[in-house]
């Protein structure tokens, strides 16, 4: 059958369109591959050395959105067996070999076709600064000792290093916020935009040695040792941040031991902050290694002393507030304690680590008022230690401390950093943020990896978003236009 001119031609044009219409197609697809599809996720691994313990963090994230909000997820939190690594400083070969069984662990998370590519990092915090401190060739053997250890698995090994208190604050306010969502959100449009700042979350961080804290203050840091600058998202970011050395909870209590060993006048020491009925026969020698512990007049004290608890919370107090130099801030507006300056506390505020575990175990975690929470720690600690036990069915090893522990987190917030009946419910006592481990980890690893980029790829998102949108809108334009001539030459009278 032989086709007259209008047909032929129908014909050509329709081809034409299908053929452009496939070829746009298949463009369209390539592209939104590009962009719809998940790609590869990479790893990163960053280990906690912490006073106390050490703790082996596997984070990942989508590689194709590094720039995006909230993409970093916690793969694997490892508790590693044993202490902290400042604890070997008599056996620094152990130090490395603790870490084996959560490294293993770390593996087999992470496919062992990105192992080489996977970044791990060790950072250790107060418990190394002050063994640094009191001896720094051992300091220096366990982290020879760790880095051989870290550097024989087949990860890309970054290094051990000493982070100090300012960065372990500031990188913990990091974490919280990262993970939280609120240090950037994409718009529809696919561009980056700041959210608004009073969203931005304060850290409050207890560990075993040192207490950091670090927030957005609502003016200018007057004091530019205590600021912290970053450019996150391709937004800067100014922190008002400080860490007190010999603040954090297991030298805190040492501290306050070591004050009441040495104003006994006799062999037994008699401890307001342990609950009445509570004795024990310890070892003097371990409690005045730390620098933090101030020694005097020790020739009278034999090498073991008798503690028996007084269950009484008000002279607890009492010892714990000669922990601090408050006299040091009055009148000042601007200052905490032992004359540093800190301008007033603002917004909401995570407080985690021993701030949580603490309060947790005394059941303050749900948003209580400051008053419930003075009346809770208070009760707790007249509780005689047969009550407490019982309580307990002896399963916890920190149980004789709970109450030392809980009046010196009151102290240290109110007393210290300044909260108040009125901002104490700006603060969430949390060990987790969306799934996360809240701490320095998270932070540390996106500040050293680079994992907070410029805007490149959110451009890149956006181009790409833009060819897609083009190419759809050319697709639909041709086709228009191909069929309207098409229902013309329809219509064109027969010859």
């Amino acid at each position: 059958m032989r086709l007259t001119c209008k047909e032929w031609v129908l014909t050509a044009l329709l081809g034409v369109t299908a053929a452009s219409a496939l070829t746009t197609l298949i463009l369209i697809l390539v592209e939104a591959t590009d962009v719809l599809l998940p790609t590869d996720t990479k790893f990163g691994v960053v280990l906690d050395a912490g006073s106390s313990h050490t703790s082996l963090f596997v984070y990942r994230w989508p590689a194709d959105k590094e720039n995006d909000t909230g993409v970093v997820s916690q793969a694997l939190a490892c508790r590693v067996t044993g202490p902290g690594l400042s604890s070997y400083a008599s056996d620094p070969a152990q130090a490395g070999e603790s870490l084996e069984g959560c490294l293993e662990e770390a593996l087999a998370v992470i496919p062992a076709a990105q192992h080489q590519q996977t970044p791990m990092f060790l950072g250790a915090t107060a418990g190394m600064r002050l063994l640094s401190q009191k001896n720094s060739s051992q300091a220096a053997a366990i982290f020879a000792a760790v880095t051989q250890a870290l550097g024989r698995a087949p990860l890309d090994f970054w290094g051990a290093e000493l982070l100090p208190g300012q960065d372990e604050g500031a990188f913990g306010w990091i974490t919280i916020n990262y993970v939280l969502g609120l240090l950037v959100k994409c718009s529809f449009s696919g561009e980056w935009i700041r959210p608004p700042e009073g969203t931005l979350v304060g850290a409050l961080d207890l560990g075993g040695a040192s207490t950091q804290i670090t927030f957005v203050p609502g003016g200018p840091v007057q004091d530019k040792s205590t600021q912290a600058t970053f450019r996150l998202y391709g937004f800067e970011h100014s922190v008002y941040t400080h860490s007190y050395p010999c603040f954090g909870r297991s030298e805190m209590l040492n501290r306050l031991l070591a004050q009441l060993v040495q104003r006994s006048p006799s062999h037994l020491v008699r401890h307001p902050c342990y609950h009445s009925g509570y004795q024990d026969t310890l070892s003097l020698a371990h409690l005045f290694e730390s620098p933090c512990v101030q020694a005097t007049a020790l020739p009278h004290l034999p090498p073991n002393l008798t503690v028996e608890g007084t269950g009484n919370p008000r002279a607890c107090v009492s010892a714990i507030r000669e922990l601090f130099n408050f006299s040091s801030c009055e009148g000042r507006g601007d200052c905490a304690f032992n004359g540093v300056y800190q301008p007033p506390v603002l917004g909401p505020f995570y407080a985690f680590s021993s701030f949580y575990y603490t309060f947790h175990f005394l059941n303050l975690t749900s948003g209580q008022s400051l008053a419930t929470a003075n009346t809770t720690v208070w009760e707790f600690c007249q509780k005689t230690w047969r009550q407490v036990e019982e309580a307990a069915a002896g399963q916890d090893s920190q149980l004789r401390d709970y109450c030392a522990s809980g009046l010196y987190i009151l102290t240290l917030l109110v007393d210290g950093y300044g909260f108040s009946e009125r901002t104490w419910p700006s603060i969430e006592f949390r060990k987790q943020a969306d799934g996360t481990d809240i701490g320095w980890t998270l932070g540390y690893m996106l500040n050293l990896t680079k994992m907070i980029p410029a805007e490149a790829p959110a451009q890149w998102r956006a181009q790409s978003y833009g060819v897609w949108v083009a190419g759809v809108t050319f697709v639909v334009l041709t086709l228009g236009a191909i069929l309207t001539a098409a229902a013309a030459l329809l219509l064109w009278p027969r010859d």
